[in-house]
């Protein structure tokens, strides 16, 4: 008989959507960003100021600012979706190895102060288990999603005229093969996985500080309504957002000459024919700089795109988990007056 906590295919089916939500909402608000920056590396003399004025010259500007959205929001959003149903599933799946080894059985939804205060409901790992859980989806996500990233970079750049996706592929795969769909793939690896393991570490150890410092203040009304883990969820929202342009912010610097090696070898394989070759010869040709182009637009762009994805998806899921538990508790309490 059915106690009313909801099946795991459920869960993940529910972590996928959330993920999708999240990830088509923040690809399409932030498109005009995205698009800017791709236009910015795509070659080292090409400056942001070059790229505005190429935009404003177009005969409809809201279409030039957003072009390249569909596809984006394709990549993103899906890339999300498998990106937090795979991490949740790898967090999940250590901490229940964790408890199987301790002791104790703490639970793994507690927040990390403890005490109830917590801007999450998602699985607690350590510093390392945060790193490697992030890393490897990431990974995942971004092989299965990477002809769509082709895609996205190729229809963004002024290099190409593509008028539709389909006429895209095809082009592509007239002229390069299947090969031509997986470009950049391994500059794209060694840029997502330290950035989402390190997005990860970082943005867990964020939540818990900024928790902590919450959980020292004298109790107020927030004028919302009380969630999972006794925090209002105004705060529990400001806590993840905050955490989320810190950890972006702080990533893309760290993993920015990764997008720049990528962009280049995505727009003219024939030209960067692998990682270390477009490193070298954007250094050789341009200097150290090049491999920065487009930072301030990226660092804002991922600020934002992964603070609004991550406050979301956690959202909808604290939202979930009250649901879950509330249907399991009405549940057994009409199973105790039989």
């Amino acid at each position: 008989m059915s106690n009313g906590s909801p099946k795991a295919s459920t869960k993940s089916t529910f972590h996928f959507a959330a993920g999708l939500g999240s990830g088509v909402l923040s690809a399409v608000f932030l498109q005009p960003i995205d698009l800017l920056k791709t236009r910015v590396q795509q070659s080292g003399s090409h400056s942001l100021t070059a790229a505005i004025a190429e935009i404003r010259a177009a005969p409809h500007i809201i279409p030039a600012l957003w072009r390249g959205a569909v596809p984006s929001a394709l990549r993103t959003g899906f890339g999300s979706a498998i990106y937090f149903t795979s991490l949740n599933a790898i967090r999940q799946n250590a901490a229940h190895i964790t408890l199987l080894g301790s002791a104790t059985l703490p639970d793994t939804n507690a927040g990390a102060l403890g005490k109830g205060q917590s801007s999450s409901s998602l699985p607690k790992l350590s510093n390392t288990g945060n790193l490697l859980a992030g890393a490897v989806a990431r990974s995942f996500a971004g092989f299965i999603l990477m002809p769509l990233t082709v895609l996205k970079v190729r229809y963004e750049s002024s290099f190409y005229k593509y008028s539709s996706l389909a006429g895209a592929a095809r082009d592509i795969a007239s002229r390069e093969g299947l090969r031509g769909f997986f470009a950049g793939f391994g500059a794209t690896a060694i840029r997502d996985a330290p950035y989402a393991g390190l997005y990860v570490l970082f943005y867990e150890q964020s939540k818990r500080k900024l928790s902590e410092f919450y959980s020292r203040r004298p109790s107020s009304s927030e004028g919302s309504t009380s969630t999972t883990g006794g925090m209002g969820v105004s705060r529990a929202a400001g806590i993840n957002f905050a955490s989320g342009v810190f950890s972006g912010a702080a990533c893309s610097v760290i993993s920015n000459p990764f997008d720049a090696v990528k962009t280049r070898i995505q727009l003219n394989p024939a030209g960067y024919r692998n990682m270390v070759h477009a490193a070298r010869r954007m250094v050789a040709e341009e200097g150290f700089r090049a491999l920065w182009d487009g930072l301030a637009l990226r660092m804002s762009r991922k600020a934002l795109s992964s603070a609004l994805a991550w406050t979301v998806y956690e959202e909808l899921i604290r939202r979930a988990e009250v649901t879950w538990s509330s249907g399991s508790g009405d549940g057994r309490a009409a199973r105790g007056s039989l």
